[in-house]
């Protein structure tokens, strides 16, 4: 059995390896990979045709002086599959990428199978999204239980394989007290400030942040604020939180291996009694840990202008949406105001009880006691070939 496998982020290069050994596993090492991947995927068996780190852009600034370049990796992945057709095209997330590789494969070949790992958010905004996916795409798998039923209507196969959160490892009690004593935080209770991995989250929440941690250090002087900053941002980060009223324990990743680091942020989450963050899947790292939150998120004017115009959710939070509850309370564009969010938190931190049962059920729901998302995943494209 032959598999090409695109992954353009990291992210997706996780999957992509999971998946992989998957596959590995239940043809008993009958499949080959090529394609293009990261370090994880290239763990697995792949020789990426060329680097991963080449499709890892984002942002219009960012793709357009790529762009040309970005036309000849799509044509030159495309080519190679016409060249030599597998019996699975596996895409992975990356969809400005992927899907146009696909689009030229299948408008060349029609019988070639594709399958796209992660389906596109069409239940929060651009549901079309899901009808053109269609006219390139035979199978989806999906990270989220309430996915399926959307992608089936327009048109695709899909199953749902679990969410990779789910088998992320856990700080364990000793992680736990080696970091409180490391940091210096003994015994005190933790709020975990989490402004997002990128330059432009940061820079926007960031004044919004601080004026809420002066609020609930005025109510509850007893906590400490713990920020683990994303590597690309450790700079910007520090340079923020000296503006904010209250002494930061800034986690810097550069202070350590990626390795080291991983179990400190985890160690981190599992220890916060509640936390402020940026919208993301750091929700549900959050649920995983069992610490209550609130989320908060702005955008750029236009950007929130269109968003509040397109979304067709009452909520972005996913621990929200996977648990089918509004316990966790948002603050979102025009709301995303620290007079709204201070109180929030202060009332998340004193009343938890409200989001425990919220995030077991989202744990559970996500395939926390079920077979690996990879696993998964892999049995569901061997059932459909």
């Amino acid at each position: 059995m032959r598999i090409f496998t695109i992954a353009g982020e990291p992210s997706g290069d996780n999957l992509g390896a999971a998946v992989m050994a998957g596959l590995k596993e239940l043809t008993g090492g009958d499949v080959s990979f090529e394609g293009v991947g990261g370090p994880a995927m290239q763990a697995e068996g792949l020789s990426s045709r060329f680097p991963m780190s080449e499709l890892s852009v984002m942002g219009l600034a960012e793709i357009l002086p790529k762009y040309f370049h970005l036309k000849r990796r799509i044509r030159e992945c495309a080519e190679a599959v016409l060249a030599d057709p597998p019996d699975v095209l596996l895409t992975i997330d990356s969809p400005d990428f992927c899907l146009r590789v696909a689009r030229l494969v299948k408008a060349a070949n029609p019988s070639i199978r594709t399958v796209h790992y992660v389906a596109p958010t069409v239940w929060a905004w651009r549901p079309k999204r899901a009808t053109k996916m269609a006219e390139v795409i035979d199978h989806v798998l999906a990270l989220f239980p309430f996915e399926p039923p959307l992608m089936q209507a327009a048109g695709m196969e899909c199953d749902f394989v679990g969410h990779p959160v789910t088998t992320q490892p856990q700080a364990s009690l000793d992680e736990i007290l080696a970091f409180r004593q490391e940091s210096g935080i003994g015994d005190a209770p933790i709020a975990l400030i989490l402004p997002g991995s990128r330059a432009g989250e940061v820079t926007r929440l960031a004044p919004i942040f601080g004026p809420v941690i002066e609020k609930l250090r005025a109510r509850h002087p007893e906590l400490v604020f713990v920020l683990p900053a994303a590597a690309g941002v450790a700079d910007l980060v520090e340079e923020k939180v000296r503006d904010w009223p209250a002494n930061i324990v800034v986690l810097d990743p550069r202070d350590s291996t990626p390795e080291n680091f991983a179990v400190t942020k985890r160690a981190a989450f599992a220890a916060a009694d509640v936390a402020l963050a940026a919208s993301g899947t750091v929700s549900l790292e959050l649920a995983a840990a069992n610490t209550p939150m609130v989320i908060a998120y702005d955008m750029a004017w236009l950007t929130r202008v269109i968003m509040q115009r397109m979304l067709l959710t009452d909520t972005v939070t996913l621990v929200n949406l996977v648990s089918e509850t509004r316990v966790v309370p948002e603050f979102i564009g025009a709301d995303c105001d620290p007079d709204k969010i201070a109180p929030a938190l202060a009332s998340v931190y004193e009343a938890p009880e409200a989001q425990y049962e919220a995030m077991e059920l989202s744990m559970q729901r996500l395939g926390r006691e079920g077979e690996p998302p990879g696993l998964r995943a892999a049995r569901a494209i061997l059932a459909r070939l």
